[in-house]
């Protein structure tokens, strides 16, 4: 069955970094565009960041640009967002969002920044 599975989730303290992973499986990966949301308390779900297929071609909200990078290994089904600089604004639970004819989404992993 289709899985999406984040990892790197976690306390740290404002200006630090996190490498959140998120592995699928059960579907043709790399066909899918990959997305990070995330989504804080009393707030909507929001993107993050997406990185499209084939062209890896890159999209940030504008409140991580500069400061978060995603990436991706077809080869080993797995997206990546590098979060460097964080912020306590940056805390919330973080989504993987696999789109292409199906949408799938992760479980989510907390990321806690403080201040």
């Amino acid at each position: 069955q289709v899985q999406l599975v984040e990892s790197g989730g976690g306390l740290v303290q404002a200006g630090g970094s996190l490498r959140l992973s998120c592995a699928g499986s059960g579907f043709s990966f790399s066909r899918y565009a990959m997305s990070w949301y995330r989504q804080a308390p009393g707030k909507e779900r929001e993107v993050v960041a997406t990185i499209r297929t084939p062209s890896g071609s890159t999209y940030y909200a504008e409140s991580v640009k500069g400061r978060f990078t995603i990436s991706r290994d077809n080869a080993k089904t797995t997206v990546y967002l590098q979060m460097n600089s964080l912020k306590p604004e940056d805390t919330a639970v973080y989504y993987c969002n696999a789109r292409w004819n199906y949408v799938y989404w992760g479980q989510g992993t907390q990321v806690t920044v403080s201040s």
